[in-house]
């Protein structure tokens, strides 16, 4: 990868991450679209290690919430424990959301089944027109959030198991998220912001595995190109991804899925019809 792919897929990567469009899947189509070669293990890794970029600009845009402890009194009669999870309760929270996404995660990535889905445009393809389809439906079905409703343990791990699901490339980690929310009883704004703060310990593990991979393996990817490209697409997806969060929470706020639903299905159709009739992505072969 040069440095101008490096910038196009970071961009790509920011624009889309917190969008239910599939962030994972417009880096696999912008990969395919610039003939860069799919299977490479130092390509499987930018395409998650640049999403952390990404993710780190919610610790930037949120971070009164974020390095947050209640230092109300717990409930009287609480454990030590109890008490323990009083005091940290927003991160408790995020734990047991991300407990899911942890054992899928592992399970899918050491059957091989993570590396075949992200060589998979196809699959991307038809998880996009399936999502778009259901998102022309989902404010309607779930849309009947209230601010009363408090996210709880239960809540948080209903939220966990959705984002599961987007462990397939094309489904959107930030659709299934918010859209677990919803089913939960959340607001479309409150569920969409727990998205955000679940894609924090969710992709800070995703990197971490895919870096000890990649130095297990074969530690020769790690050129002092590569990990300028690596660096320069962290940088660039963080700069982009901050100043898309903020307005993506307005429009859906205001407006809701039924856009991204339309956007999908035109982008998977084409590139199904663009596959079937033979065509190739690559605009140079």
């Amino acid at each position: 990868m040069d440095w101008i792919e490096t910038v196009i897929i970071a961009i790509v990567e920011g624009l889309t991450e917190f969008l239910p469009v599939s962030s994972t899947g417009h880096m696999i189509i912008a990969q395919n679209l610039l003939g860069i070669e799919q299977g490479d293990p130092f390509v499987h890794a930018f395409t998650f290690i640049i999403q952390f970029g990404a993710i780190l600009s919610v610790v930037c845009l949120y971070w009164k919430r974020f390095f947050q402890l209640d230092h109300t009194p717990a409930p009287e009669g609480s454990s030590w424990f109890g008490r323990l999870k009083h005091k940290f309760w927003f991160y408790w929270l995020l734990f047991v959301g991300v407990l899911p996404a942890v054992v899928i995660g592992l399970v899918a990535k050491k059957s091989g089944m993570l590396d075949w889905l992200l060589d998979s445009v196809e699959v991307v393809a038809v998880m996009l027109v399936v999502g778009g389809v259901f998102m022309l439906f989902c404010d309607r079905l779930f849309n009947k959030g209230s601010d009363a409703n408090k996210l709880t343990e239960r809540r948080a791990f209903m939220i966990g198991l959705y984002q599961c699901i987007s462990v397939i490339p094309g489904v959107s980690r930030s659709m299934a998220t918010i859209v677990g929310g919803m089913t939960q009883g959340l607001t479309r704004k409150r569920a969409a912001e727990f998205s955000f703060f679940l894609a924090v310990p969710t992709m800070a593990g995703a990197t971490l595995l895919d870096l000890l991979d990649l130095l297990k393996d074969d530690a020769a990817w790690a050129t002092s190109h590569n990990l300028t490209m690596l660096g320069l697409g962290c940088v660039v997806a963080f700069v982009v991804a901050l100043l898309a969060m903020k307005w993506f929470v307005g429009f859906l706020t205001k407006y809701g899925f039924k856009a991204f639903g339309y956007y999908r299905i035109a982008v998977g159709t084409i590139i199904i019809v663009l596959l079937l009739t033979g065509h190739s992505l690559a605009m140079v072969d």
